[in-house]
């Protein structure tokens, strides 16, 4: 059995999938199913746990271990499956709405934690399940249906909360973009410790086209960067454009122009402690700089995980209350 080869149909259960033809859960569900095979770890090995929304059906299509939780409630119950069954795979499926808004709490701990759960956010921008009021994510002047006039606040950038945070990993993909969603979800699940992969996803029944400025393959190419670690930051249809520094910023420029050459392109460094950078090519938008996607911080750090479990076997070395207590230093009192 250690040597078996999996396949995404080992991952795939027998149930109907019962999202809205065209909803970009569909690609991630394949795209998780793929990265799954590719990682190889055992289906009895692995757990996909969920709160509530569309998204949050996931588990029912997953031939693993699976747990549909409750609104806002993903990462707590992933975060105790994990520290009860530290060897097995832990993925969290949540939502905008799910993930950030009354789970907002929970996803920031397990992050400052450095939990070892890979969590899915799928970004839709909307809540859909509940039928199209705006999310944490929708942008200021939104108008929905609990905001017939339009929203009067500004976003959480998912990107921006987790950073916030002290994220140790976080990456970015668009639906439309199978290869690059799975790359992310295998490096993801690799990294040891908390790992942030957003999901841009399109809403067809609630909010189509709201990725459109960057997902529509007429623009992709422009608007988005997909970085891969040590190698430059080169993006448009012929690799014509690039990043380069400029002063404490970033610069979008045209190879050839203004003197610029492949020698001035900056060299992606996902591995690089200090998270200036990484924090400035996760805010780019796509629309005066490109949106960044891939794996933009993969850095090294100690996992909640590892030191819960030593911090255990040092206390399992007492063996009664009588030694732990006068283990340290003691006096007595005449």
């Amino acid at each position: 059995m250690e040597n078996q080869q999996y396949t995404a149909q080992n991952y795939k259960s027998d149930q109907n999938v019962r999202w809205c033809a065209g909803c970009g859960d569909h690609a991630a569900l394949s795209c998780l199913h793929k990265a799954m095979a590719e990682l190889g770890v055992p289906p009895h090995m692995t757990a996909v746990i969920s709160g509530i929304g569309c998204s949050s059906r996931l588990p029912y299509y997953c031939n693993t271990y699976g747990f549909h939780t409750i609104h806002g409630r993903a990462a707590a119950v992933a975060t105790g499956f994990k520290l009860a069954n530290p060897q097995m795979t832990v993925w969290q499926v949540s939502g905008d709405g799910d993930g950030l808004a009354i789970g907002g709490n929970h996803f920031i701990h397990a992050l400052r934690r450095n939990i070892d759960i890979n969590i899915l956010l799928l970004n839709n921008k909307i809540y859909g399940l509940t039928k199209g009021q705006y999310s944490p994510t929708s942008p200021r002047g939104f108008v929905s249906k609990s905001s017939p006039y339009g929203t009067v606040e500004d976003p959480f950038v998912p990107a921006e909360l987790a950073f916030g945070a002290r994220a140790t990993f976080f990456a970015r993909s668009i639906d439309v973009e199978l290869d690059n969603t799975r790359e992310c979800l295998v490096a993801a699940a690799r990294h040891k410790g908390a790992a942030v992969t957003e999901v841009l996803q399109n809403c067809v029944i609630f909010n189509n086209g709201i990725h459109a400025g960057v997902a529509d393959k007429a623009v992709r190419a422009e608007r988005t960067i997909t970085l891969h670690h040590g190698e430059k930051m080169l993006f448009g249809k012929d690799k014509e454009y690039g990043l380069v520094q400029n002063g404490f910023g970033l610069k979008a420029v045209k190879l050839g122009e203004d003197g610029y050459t492949i020698d001035d392109v900056l060299v992606h460094d996902a591995h690089c402690q200090d998270d200036f950078l990484h924090r400035s090519l996760a805010l780019m938008d796509g629309e005066t700089l490109p949106l960044a996607i891939g794996v933009i911080r993969d850095v090294e750090a100690p996992s909640y995980n590892d030191a819960l479990e030593q911090q255990i076997e040092r206390v399992r070395k007492y063996s009664d209350l009588r030694s732990m207590i006068l283990a340290g230093e003691t006096w007595t009192v005449d």
